[in-house]
């Protein structure tokens, strides 16, 4: 895994409550929605779980102190090493409960939407610089002819959107994965964002891959004890969303519930710094033109338009490689006006025999499973003709998966045959035949 490059630099830590760029009754709130739904008493617990320094979050207890909102449960002592406990008067829960009937947000503080901005600008994935190196790295696992990488490699190093087109079952998902894995970095990301007093969620476990504490600990060294790392956010992979026929367009909205009374970042903001893939395009309940007219803008101008619960809109970042694949031709699915807009096209064709050969022999070895020429030739010389010799890259898998499963019901040793070799094909295709009802 690699470590954080240095010319992606990392947010500094506020010194004063005022750097912090937020309010201080949005601070105070979430401070006492903390220690009420956690049950938080000490200072320095609370200052790992708000995401501030010791020293501000001692600055907010006394603030919270002198408005009767927090008490000390104790005292301390020259020989005692106990730190002063706080809890919340009747005044701050109170307090607590209406902040909490305005917004269920609690624990880290989030980051202004301009703070953010400027870190996006930062660590931009048009700043990534791809090398050849990187992308065979990436897609060692695949067997891709070199002329593809000659493509990919612009293309993705550009951070612009990229089209993938062709027939199924020959690596669209699989490249669009592994191109997440070339651009190698890491960047920061916030736990929440800040915008006109609202606070909204942006970490997501399930897109946000978080890196190991050291690593932090290293790049905040090269910035300097002076320099620490502003712990509102995270040290995390480029994210890679990935949707397919589930995608819809009210996901690339914020997402507001009214229970907890709560916004979720959408997934292209969520997305920030990576990639997102839509995969299977054609599939979704979406018109394909509709999906593409929405990215339009945000692809175009670096910048995508939000709405809150009020109606008020506001502008985000904007910083995604966006990777379409479809197994439709794209002359299918949208207007002139709309392909001119994806910047690169690419075709993803089915594998020529000698690709098809080393796919396959790659696959067998991979599965501990012997070659055996007869088998192959049956396989070339008598199935694939009946196929017009339209070789496709999931063939060898599937092929070889059919033959382990046979050979273990069959309680044999793993081995190809020509009458194995029938028994497989008959899985890859459906027969063409009536079905009476």
């Amino acid at each position: 895994m690699n470590s954080p490059l240095p010319h992606i630099t990392a947010p500094r830590t506020p010194q004063t409550l005022q750097e912090t760029g937020l309010s201080q009754i949005l601070m105070c709130d979430i401070l006492l929605k903390t220690m009420f739904r956690m049950g938080i008493e000490h200072v320095t617990s609370l200052a790992k779980t708000i995401c501030l320094p010791q020293t501000l979050t001692q600055e907010l207890v006394e603030i919270l102190r002198g408005q009767k909102l927090l008490e000390a449960t104790g005292t301390l002592h020259a020989t005692s090493s106990r730190e002063m406990g706080y809890k919340l008067s009747d005044a701050g829960k109170a307090r607590a409960f209406d902040a909490l009937a305005q917004s269920e947000y609690f624990g880290p503080m989030p980051v202004p939407l301009a703070q953010y901005r400027d870190q996006v600008r930062r660590q931009s994935i048009r700043n990534n610089r791809l090398t050849r190196d990187n992308l065979e790295a990436a897609m060692q696992h695949l067997i891709v002819p070199n002329t593809l990488l000659d493509q990919l490699g612009p293309a993705v190093g550009s951070g612009r959107s990229i089209l993938l087109y062709g027939p199924p079952g020959n690596g669209k998902s699989s490249i669009a994965n592994a191109l997440r894995d070339a651009m190698g970095e890491q960047i920061y990301v916030p736990h929440a964002l800040e915008y006109s007093g609202q606070t909204i969620s942006f970490f997501d476990p399930l897109v946000h891959t978080r890196m190991f504490e050291t690593h932090s600990n290293e790049n905040a060294l090269r910035l300097g004890d002076h320099a620490r790392i502003d712990s509102r956010y995270t040290l995390c992979r480029r994210p890679a969303v990935v949707t397919g026929g589930e995608l819809m367009l009210s996901m690339l909205d914020l997402a507001y519930n009214p229970v907890s009374r709560t916004y979720q970042a959408p997934l292209q903001l969520k997305a920030s710094g990576g990639i997102f893939i839509v995969d299977d395009l054609g599939r979704q309940s979406e018109p394909p033109q509709d999906l593409i007219n929405r990215w339009i803008v945000p692809m175009e101008m670096g910048y995508d338009i939000l709405s809150l619960q009020s109606g008020e809109k506001f502008m985000v970042p904007f910083d995604t490689l966006v990777v379409f694949s479809t197994n439709f031709h794209p002359n299918k699915l949208f207007d002139g006006a709309a392909l001119r807009r994806i910047f690169f096209k690419i075709l993803i064709n089915g594998p020529d025999q000698e690709l098809f050969l080393k796919i396959f022999a790659m696959t067998a070895r991979r599965r501990k499973m012997p070659l055996d020429e007869a088998a192959m030739l049956y396989l070339l010389k008598e199935k694939y003709p009946s196929i017009n010799n339209l070789y496709a890259n999931y063939h060898p898998v599937f092929l070889i998966d059919q033959i382990i499963a046979i050979c273990d019901y069959e309680g044999i040793p793993y081995q190809m045959s020509p009458n194995l070799i029938d028994r497989a094909w008959e899985n890859l295709f459906v027969q063409d035949t009536a079905i009476a009802h």
